[in-house]
């Protein structure tokens, strides 16, 4: 316990490590500049977004696999893990679109990877909608979960496939003129380290939001038993 602790608080260390490295160490990218910079934020946060529906995905399969009721607490551990995976999908259309300004001149053209990143948007958004309808209803959670399961599986098509079907001008292509990505040791260290970092500090809110869920599941058993 006390090693995942430990783990888990290394983001006060990694993070920024990961900001100094971006700015002061990375040399900027071929044709981007210094404008490439945000990579080493925009790529982390897209690959945490994606991270977090996938646990919260993880966690409902285990969830309605437990017959024994082991896994009580599974349910809530995946509404958590994609609660954070929102926010990080969010912050990924909001990067993303900064550095479409800096490369294309506008902040949003429907390419395919932003129409992609919009639909698992628009797919989580309704999961939370259906979780608040039915606050009330004693099959919430396991409807949830099969929800979040079957957003889980649509991931690979509209996050990997989508973009590589159709032609896109995302910056994969216009790194450098071999229309591939190219990243010197420096680069590749520093992207390494935000994608580490980030990955921590979901681990770390994810941790926050768990015990904060079981402290009020604890005080709202009292107040039953009280009752």
């Amino acid at each position: 316990m006390k090693a995942i602790s430990a783990a888990v608080k290394s983001v006060y260390i990694l993070m920024p490590a990961a900001i100094v490295m971006a700015f002061l160490w990375a040399p900027p990218a071929q044709v981007l500049g210094d404008s490439s910079r945000i990579m080493y934020f925009h790529v982390p946060i897209a690959w945490v977004s994606i991270l977090a529906f996938i646990v919260s995905g993880i966690a409902s399969i285990l969830f309605l696999a437990d017959r024994k009721g082991s896994f009580a607490r599974l349910d809530g551990i995946a509404y958590n893990s994609a609660e954070i995976g929102l926010v990080f999908t969010v912050l990924t259309v909001i990067t993303g679109s900064i550095w479409a300004r800096i490369s294309w001149g506008v902040f949003w053209n429907w390419d395919p990877r932003e129409t992609s990143i919009v639909i698992i948007l628009l797919i989580y958004i309704a999961y939370f909608s259906i979780q608040g309808a039915m606050a009330h209803n004693d099959n919430r959670g396991r409807i949830g979960s099969a929800y979040l399961i079957l957003a889980m599986i649509t991931l690979p098509f509209f996050a990997f496939l989508v973009p590589r079907i159709y032609p896109s001008l995302h910056p994969d292509p216009i790194i450098n003129a071999d229309r591939t990505i190219f990243l010197d040791d420096r680069m590749r260290s520093t992207l390494a380290v935000a994608i580490v970092s980030f990955t921590v500090f979901y681990c770390n809110i994810l941790h926050i939001m768990n015990r904060m869920m079981k402290l009020q599941n604890h005080i709202e058993e009292n107040r039953h038993e009280a009752d």
